[in-house]
């Protein structure tokens, strides 16, 4: 015995089983993702035949197109083509780099911090004082950096677009951050 759905009329199933027409119904769209409405419009648009004999098909994209950069367009393509990018792109480059090293050299103070307070044996009084004359200078190079840093992000904030800005470095913070994170030992 087939299944018969109760909730269908007769006549309406034997309507739609004749038609070989695709047709749009609202319930169609219930429960997908917006992709995939996208994904669905597009291959009924290549069954279709709508995307052959497009202008420019086969041929590579050209994707210098400098006409954003108006008059330095030049100026853009011919630093590109040497290997550098605009002042302010470097600007913000040389900001990230010197960020990562000063986080770096907090990195090696603290691990050596933690491996000094993790080992079996207690660290001894040199290895406690030259621990806390490194971390003393760290945090003194840590600070310099930062204030450092922050004229440097003032001066890309003054040079650059709203989009490309930077917050400002809140250099007390951090450093009373780091202090934290890495106390020095009692001597």
């Amino acid at each position: 015995m087939d299944f018969v759905d109760w909730r269908k009329s007769p006549e309406k199933s034997k309507t739609n089983e004749g038609e070989g027409e695709k047709k749009r119904d609202p319930g169609r769209w219930r429960g997908k993702r917006f992709y995939d409405h996208i994904d669905e419009i597009i291959h009924e648009a290549q069954e279709r035949g709508e995307f052959t004999n497009l202008k420019g098909t086969g041929q590579p994209l050209h994707l210098e197109d400098d006409s954003y950069a108006g008059d330095r367009a030049m100026a853009y393509r011919m630093l590109k083509n040497n290997g550098f990018a605009p002042p302010e792109i470097e600007l913000a480059n040389e900001v990230r780099k010197e960020r990562e090293r000063a986080e770096a050299k907090l990195s090696r103070i603290v691990h050596w911090g933690e491996s000094l307070r993790n080992r079996r044996v207690p660290p001894f009084a040199n290895e406690k004082r030259s621990f806390n004359a490194a971390l003393e200078k760290a945090v003194a190079e840590y600070d310099q950096s930062l204030r450092e840093l922050n004229r440097k992000i003032l001066t890309l904030n003054l040079s650059t677009p709203s989009a490309m800005h930077q917050p400002m470095l809140e250099v007390e913070h951090l450093v009373k951050q780091f202090r934290e994170t890495c106390p020095p030992f009692e001597v």
